[in-house]
């Protein structure tokens, strides 16, 4: 009721507040369903989290992709001189340094050998002079052979002619100069052979003192050309690329040749490649020997140069595969393959590892999809499509199946959204 002069009473207060606070308690209530329903809304429009991928019509393209390393199509390797004993690199350019054709490169120790080319020269001097001590040796032995044999000869020529006739001379007189005459040849003939004898030995001694003298002249001239070979200069121009010290770390890991190091005879120290020419040298797994051909053209990316991309063409493959035994079992069989770099520049450098890849098949005009994307279901290739709020098991028509994509004829559309992976079975519905 209200009071007198027109105003509410207390009671028409209360009641007029509580009206107020029910519509305030509706109002709410109706702003709380409307936002759960929203809430359910949105959460039934939003895809389950999946990772997908987006059906595009254009060019397919079947790539072969493999791994090679950077490798010139000539160069020459430098190797310590053999025979040379234990050697010391005492100079050695600095890698990647490019050298023109009589550069020195690389120089070892030669104290050790010219020490020793002193005492061959003093060998030889020694040889020398026993080689003039034989030849006079030989030359007095002839003349006094020479001088008995006259002697000799004159005795018998003397003894025959005192042997006259038995008439003139009594018969003991001549007995006696025929015994006389006997003993002058019996002279004779041991002359003669002392000579030859003499001669024969004295020839011999020769002959030894002069091979060994021939032995000195060659192990002097070996010394001179190991001595002339420790300074070791590029034959052609090229970059020097030194090469790895074997005899150093341990059997994974090796250093690079360094001054100071000690080498053996026939080792490879450095190498100069003519990187006005270099090539790929790949292996070709067995599964895409018949997809690859001598003359197809790829694209080389190198690890070390990302920002460009290198043409290159196939110009050999091995007739034979090679077994690898380094993977898992069965070993894999590859083939070795070569492709020449065609716009080499001086940023290639040998050992680069680089990515080859090869187009060997392309089809205008089709959908295209990446390889996750297409499962077999059942015994059909099949993709998740997304419908909604969910993915649908959709058949497609496979064309050609690439490493990386997959040509499709139909079931999907450009523009549709795949799943790269089997969603969840509940957010799942055939769609046949």
């Amino acid at each position: 009721m209200s009071s007198p002069g027109g105003r509410p009473g207390v009671r028409d207060v209360k009641i007029f507040s509580a009206l107020r606070r029910r519509r305030t308690l509706l109002v709410l209530a109706l702003v709380a369903g409307a936002g759960a329903v929203g809430i359910y809304a949105a959460r039934r429009s939003t895809p389950p989290a999946v990772p997908m991928a987006i059906v595009t019509r254009g060019e397919f393209v079947d790539v072969v992709e493999l791994r090679g390393e950077v490798r010139p199509v000539k160069s020459v390797v430098l190797s310590a001189p053999m025979q040379a004993g234990d050697l010391q690199i005492i100079r050695l350019t600095k890698n990647n340094t490019a050298v023109k054709p009589g550069d020195l490169v690389i120089e070892f120790d030669s104290t050790s050998l010219r020490r020793t080319l002193e005492d061959r020269k003093t060998e030889l001097k020694q040889a020398g002079a026993e080689i003039e001590q034989a030849e006079v040796q030989v030359r007095n032995a002839v003349e006094g052979n020479m001088t008995r044999l006259l002697r000799a000869r004159s005795d018998v020529n003397r003894a025959t002619l005192d042997i006259v006739d038995g008439d003139w001379i009594a018969r003991l007189d001549r007995e006696r100069a025929v015994l006389a005459l006997d003993d002058a040849k019996q002279r004779l003939n041991e002359a003669e052979k002392r000579r030859e004898s003499e001669q024969a030995g004295a020839a011999t001694t020769l002959a030894q003192r002069e091979r060994r003298r021939d032995r000195v002249r060659q192990d002097l001239a070996r010394v001179e050309q190991v001595l002339a070979a420790l300074e070791i200069r590029a034959p052609s121009a090229g970059t020097v690329s030194i090469m790895s010290n074997t005899r150093t770390g341990n059997a994974s890991v090796s250093q690079e040749f360094r001054e100071g190091d000690r080498v053996w005879g026939g080792a490879g120290i450095v190498e100069l490649p003519d990187l006005s020419s270099v090539h790929v040298a790949a292996r070709l797994e067995e599964a895409d020997r018949g997809r690859v051909s001598v003359g197809q053209s790829g694209t080389v990316r190198l690890d070390a140069i990302p920002d460009r991309d290198y043409r290159a063409d196939v110009t050999a493959i091995s007739l034979l595969a090679r077994v690898d035994f380094s993977g898992a079992w069965p070993p894999a069989r590859d083939f070795d393959m070569q492709l020449v770099i065609r716009d080499a520049d001086t940023k290639l450098k040998p050992g680069m590892t680089a990515t080859v890849r090869i187009a060997v098949g392309r089809l205008a005009d089709v959908l295209i999809v990446p390889v996750e994307a297409v499962l077999l279901l059942r015994g059909r290739p099949t993709v998740y499509r997304l419908a909604g709020s969910s993915f649908r098991e959709t058949p497609v028509t496979v064309m050609r199946r690439g490493r990386e994509q997959v040509a499709l004829a139909s079931g999907v559309q450009a523009g549709d959204r795949v799943a790269l992976k089997k969603p969840a079975s509940a957010a799942t519905r055939d769609g046949r």
